[in-house]
């Protein structure tokens, strides 16, 4: 049985999924580092490090999402907490989708309210689900779904 997902178990996903950006991010942020000479001390490197750190870092966060939600709809956080993200006819978002959807989750969760406004939308939508036209759904276990 699938039915539209709680906040919480879209901030549980979202946490998973920050561990995986740690990773990712502390991986890219060496990488520039050793490019712009490998000097640990930030206030020693050019302005430039710190547009082309924060680019990159910007970049493969997009990344991540926009692949994981175009294809199947879930990132690793999501899978762990057995949610996904469909568009209206319950197909995981096309890479426009995905990348539209992209920038508005951020705006939503700069804005905090976006994401608290899964409370009040009777389908659980955030912001950026109404505007992206995408929804987040939970696959309860043992629910005819092959458990």
């Amino acid at each position: 049985m699938v039915e539209n997902a709680p906040l919480w178990r879209r901030m549980a996903a979202l946490s998973y999924d920050l561990l995986v950006l740690v990773a990712i991010w502390m991986f890219a942020a060496a990488i520039v580092l050793l490019i712009f000479g490998g000097t640990v001390d930030v206030v020693q490197q050019p302005p430039l490090y710190h547009v082309v750190l924060q680019s990159v870092l910007l970049g493969l966060t997009g990344f991540y999402f926009v692949v994981s939600w175009s294809r199947g709809g879930q990132t690793i956080g999501m899978r762990a907490w057995r949610v996904r993200i469909v568009d209206e006819d319950g197909n995981p978002p096309d890479a426009r989708r995905s990348l539209l959807r992209f920038p508005l989750a951020l705006v939503s969760l700069i804005a905090a309210f976006g994401f608290v406004w899964c409370l009040f939308d009777i389908r659980r939508r955030a912001w950026h689900d109404v505007m992206a036209k995408t929804r987040m759904v939970f696959e309860k276990p043992g629910a005819g779904n092959g458990e």
